[in-house]
């Protein structure tokens, strides 16, 4: 990999310049406000979860590293940007087995590597209809199918999980289109997919947060 040339992967970006991307960059201050959001609900709820209190500075942690991506553009950043975003993907996968569908921790970490092998074919699979989104395909199936199986069982942390697959389904989307509109609409939709990704972790938060444990 080349650490310091620059990726020109979304609509918005039309040269090397730092700010090339402004609304790309900028809206990820969606992901700080969520965090934010989200640790009021923390302390409100007694500050004691420290699986949740990680998974909140993850998700300020992954703004951050968004934002370093759609301003400097280059290898270093990319690493920056999905690193982070791939720790929250099978933590929280993790936490919803462990805490939601009361695995036992041996059986919850089999699970969350047998995610992970799963998750490679699913994206082999999906590339070519949804390119570089079909890395984030797997995360959706898994929130939707965990979610449905919680709310069927009347679960409101399955409610929360389902609401959060259902935006996150319309942001893979948007993310999706961002080069096939870009000759349409040059701005590009990513911004949107910062916007809404942000509200979808913050829904999984606001479900680790709430639901520290479900009963048997």
């Amino acid at each position: 990999m080349d650490w310091f040339g620059t990726i020109d992967a979304y609509c918005e970006r039309v040269d090397a310049g730092f700010w090339s991307e402004p609304v790309n960059a900028v809206s990820n201050l969606a992901f700080l406000v969520g965090a934010a959001l989200a640790y009021r609900e923390w302390r409100r709820r007694g500050g004691h979860d420290g699986a949740s209190l990680f998974l909140i500075a993850l998700v300020a942690v992954i703004g951050t590293g968004s934002f370093l991506f759609h301003t400097f553009a280059n290898g270093w950043s990319l690493i920056a940007d999905v690193l982070p975003i791939a720790v929250f993907i099978y933590g929280f996968f993790g936490l919803a087995l462990y805490r939601f569908l009361r695995l036992h921790a041996v059986a919850t970490m089999a699970g969350t590597i047998l995610f992970a092998a799963l998750a490679q074919g699913v994206e082999r699979l999906a590339e070519p209809l949804l390119g570089s989104s079909a890395s984030y395909l797997p995360a959706l199936l898994a929130l939707g199918g965990i979610g449905a199986w919680l709310a069927s069982r009347g679960s409101g942390a399955g409610r929360l999980l389902l609401l959060a697959a259902g935006v996150f389904a319309v942001s893979l989307t948007l993310r999706t289109l961002d080069g096939p509109l870009c000759a349409a609409w040059p701005l590009g939709t990513h911004f949107l997919w910062h916007i809404l990704n942000a509200a979808t972790l913050t829904l999984c938060l606001l479900a680790a947060i709430r639901f520290p444990r479900m009963k048997a």
